[in-house]
């Protein structure tokens, strides 16, 4: 139901777009996020946006490079990455919720798509 694409092989200092295709629901009435997680470590919060668009909430350290978006016509969420890092590299999920709460916890969320791995070369 949410699929992500834009992941990819990038090297430091670029930018990817990642973006979230949902089918079978309407995003506008959930909140959505985006998660990572790297080899052997934990899945991470990196962001989530309000059903409307008009609030946001980053994880640790990412709102400087780091900028979800959304557009409910589309039934599609974004994040822009900017200065990719090495340590970005990651698998990242989009998830969707429908509390409407921009929270950072993974298990309240219920719908995930299978991830886009974003690798990050020095």
């Amino acid at each position: 139901q949410l699929i992500e694409t834009g992941g990819g092989l990038v090297q430091a200092g670029g930018s990817l777009r990642l973006s979230c295709a949902a089918s079978e629901i309407s995003i506008s009435n959930y909140v959505m996020a985006w998660f990572r997680q790297a080899p052997g470590k934990e899945r991470e919060f990196v962001a989530a946006i309000s059903v409307d668009g008009a609030s946001t909430n980053y994880g640790n350290s990412k709102k400087r490079r780091f900028t979800i978006s959304r557009d409910n016509a589309k039934n599609t969420v974004y994040l822009q990455v900017d200065s990719l890092k090495p340590e970005d590299t990651a698998v990242y999920y989009c998830s969707a919720t429908r509390l409407l709460i921009l929270t950072p916890l993974a298990h309240q969320y219920e719908y995930w798509g299978q991830g886009t791995q974003v690798t990050v070369s020095s």
